[in-house]
């Protein structure tokens, strides 16, 4: 079974830092797509973040700029680099691969 395991999230104020790891049970993980997902109460979940296999990345319109999203292959992560945080960044951060899902992490960006 895959497992998907963030960490990284907290407290933090407006224009601050953070950064989010998931770790991959698998090394599959590597060659498929991976991404950062967010999701706040009552809305759906929306893409941040994305990296192919090959290393592409891509960004939601929100965030770029701001945040980067890299791999480290050799632990089967990828990390997600927040700078720049504003209020509207508060959300539960989801990692994805493998077609599977992390438990989330929560970040809260106060004003």
């Amino acid at each position: 079974q895959v497992q998907l395991v963030e960490s990284g999230g907290g407290l933090v104020q407006a224009g601050g830092s953070l950064r989010l790891s998931c770790v991959c049970s698998i090394s599959i993980f590597n060659r498929l797509a991976r991404g950062w997902y967010r999701q706040t109460p009552g809305k759906q979940r929306e893409m941040v973040a994305t990296i192919t296999g090959t290393g592409n990345t891509n960004y939601g319109d929100s965030v770029k700029g701001r945040f980067t999203i890299s791999r480290d292959t050799d632990k089967n992560t990828i990390y997600l680099q927040m700078n720049n945080l504003k209020p509207e960044d508060t959300a539960v951060y989801y990692c994805n691969g493998v077609e599977s899902w992390g438990q989330g992490t929560q970040v809260t960006v106060s004003s």
